[in-house]
């Protein structure tokens, strides 16, 4: 992977953040030269007694997860409130990716405000897994475009890094509420971008009209048996108005595949 040399994930040892530190290990693979740096967040003083247990406890896990990799996974405690700490870290480690474990709908108020905090805020993309995954290696790829230029067209280059060392296909969707003609129109421009960056793995661009988006969307991965979903949020856009991201929120929290947000 050119595009993936460090990834960090936000763990406590917790079901979801042992699912995603596993999921990580088999994403990395034994032949991918990526680091992988698990972050314990406390928001209390960290005592020597406790990161040595947690360095033994760690280390245990990873053993008995039985994946083997390049570069052995490490353990970072810190102090402090746990999104900061993440986005902190994510910068003074140049992390490529965040790989994050979600409990969805039935999760603690705070980890849902922690999870959409990290996902519209860190300054690189994030993998979202929620507990349910099942399917480690992604063969189908569902990126969902609205009826916006691609602003940052390089974003692709890393969905492109993730489709060649899967060689998996990416099939991009367009959920309409109403008439067709303009999204069709619109998105047109992307068309180019979409051939050029994405190559041969590119594999269609299907259009889906339902006045629930989100909904449109579920069903699509559901119907083509999508395992990995990709969105480009808008919060940060410049040539068009920001969202607030709310769509992004919606399926971090919702989607029973990983979600991938694109920044």
């Amino acid at each position: 992977m050119n595009h993936i040399k460090h990834i960090l994930v936000p763990f406590d040892f917790t079901e979801s953040a042992i699912n995603a530190l596993d999921y990580a290990l088999t994403f990395v693979g034994f032949e991918n030269d990526i680091k992988i740096t698990a972050v314990y967040a406390s928001t209390s003083p960290i005592t020597s007694l406790e990161e040595v247990s947690s360095e033994a406890k760690f280390v245990s896990l990873v053993a008995s997860l039985n994946k083997k990799t390049k570069n052995v996974p490490k353990l970072k405690m810190v102090t402090g409130e746990i999104t900061n700490v993440i986005l902190s870290e994510q910068n003074f480690l140049e992390a490529d990716l965040i790989l994050m474990g979600t409990m969805g709908d039935s999760s603690a108020d705070t980890h849902l405000t922690n999870t959409s905090k990290l996902v519209l805020e860190a300054d690189c993309p994030v993998l979202s897994i929620p507990l349910e995954t099942t399917v480690d290696t992604p063969k189908h790829i569902a990126l969902v475009l609205g009826n916006e230029e691609i602003e940052h067209k390089s974003v692709l280059n890393f969905l492109l890094d993730i489709a060649r060392s899967f060689n998996a296909k990416v099939h991009v969707l367009t959920i309409y509420k109403e008439s067709i003609y303009k999204e069709k129109v619109v998105v047109e421009s992307n068309e180019d971008s979409l051939e050029y960056y994405l190559e041969h793995f590119y594999a269609s661009h299907d259009f889906e009209k339902n006045q629930d988006i989100e909904q449109g969307i579920m069903d699509y991965v559901a119907d083509k048996e999508i395992d990995l979903l990709a969105i480009i949020p808008r919060n940060h856009a410049e040539k068009t108005k920001p969202s607030e991201g709310r769509l992004t929120k919606l399926l971090t929290l919702h989607a029973t595949v990983p979600v991938l947000t694109l920044d």
